[in-house]
Parts: C-alpha cells; sequence; structure tokens
C-alpha cells in the first residue's frame, strides 16, 4: 500500500530539521518524509495500536504496554546533550539494521515521519526535540525504540 506524504516544506514541524545547531544535509533532508494524516493513521494502527492515538493513551492489548516487549531501560539525555551525534551504545547494539531499512519515528497518530535508518542514526537528536514518548520502527523489522520525556528509552520487540 503506498502513502501519501505532505511536502517537507508544507510540514509544521520541519523547523526541527532546520536547526542551526543540528544541521541536517540537504540529501537526507529528501529521505525525511512526514505522512499525511490518513497514512499516519494506517502505520500507526498497523504497527503500534489500533485502539490508542498517543504513548500515554496505551491500554491493555497494545503491544508496548506489554512487560516483555521491553528488554531493557537507558538514558538517552546525556548522549542527547553531548557534542557527538552518536546515538547511545546499547541502542547500536540492539539495533543492527541495514542503511537502508524503512523506519517510521511515530509522535502519535497523525505524526509519523517515515525515513530510512542510516538517516534516523546521523539526525536522531533532531527527531527528539519532540520527545513525549514517540516509538522507533520498522515494518520489516521486530526490533523497536520507545523514547521518554524523562530521558530514557526502551529498547524493545514489537508484538
Amino acid at each position: 500500500m503506498g502513502h501519501t506524504y505532505i511536502s517537507f516544506e508544507n510540514y509544521k514541524r520541519k523547523w526541527i530539521f532546520n536547526h542551526k545547531d543540528l544541521p541536517v544535509s540537504e540529501t537526507d533532508k529528501v529521505m525525511i518524509k512526514p505522512l499525511s494524516d490518513k497514512s499516519a493513521m494506517e502505520v500507526w494502527n498497523k504497527w503500534i495500536s489500533n485502539k490508542s492515538s498517543r504513548a500515554e493513551q496505551f491500554a491493555k492489548g497494545d503491544w508496548p504496554v506489554k512487560q516483555d516487549a521491553w528488554s531493557a531501560t537507558e538514558h538517552w539525555q546525556a548522549a542527547w546533550d553531548a557534542s557527538d551525534n552518536a546515538l547511545p551504545e546499547a541502542i547500536i547494539e540492539h539495533i543492527q539494521w541495514s542503511d537502508d531499512t524503512t523506519v517510521y519515528f511515530c509522535y502519535e497518530k497523525y505524526q509519523i515521519i517515515e525515513t530510512r535508518w542510516d538517516v534516523f542514526v546521523r539526525n536522531w537528536k533532531c527527531f527528539l526535540f519532540f520527545d513525549d514518548g514517540p516509538l522507533l520502527v520498522s515494518p520489516t523489522q521486530k526490533q523497536a525504540l520507545m523514547f521518554e520525556q524523562n530521558g530514557q528509552y526502551k529498547l524493545g520487540t514489537r508484538g
């Protein structure tokens, strides 16, 4: 099923990828594709939850609330504040996807960005300007990440 996208220029959160302190290359920007509301809803319903529309609403039956979905909780805030752009080590160990793996960075039901794993790895700090429980999933992979406002993230496997 093909997705429809919002053009980068019309994306209301595009400022997070135009931040002067965390520049995103033009070649990466082309690969950052915000989904239209309808496509975002389809992705969210299929890969995240068909009952809840954002992280704080997850309910019984949603895979992210299952205890065994998450194998470890680590901290991302220190790495985000660091001067280099490296992802936290535990994420690199947990997720060993090929660069061209399609990923969805899901803020909530109608706010989802489709990109590639290598683009996310290079620009992860920009994605986390909004940190209200976003999840990173791939339609072709089982591993998942969830970032929390308290500066922690969870490594897991989606159900």
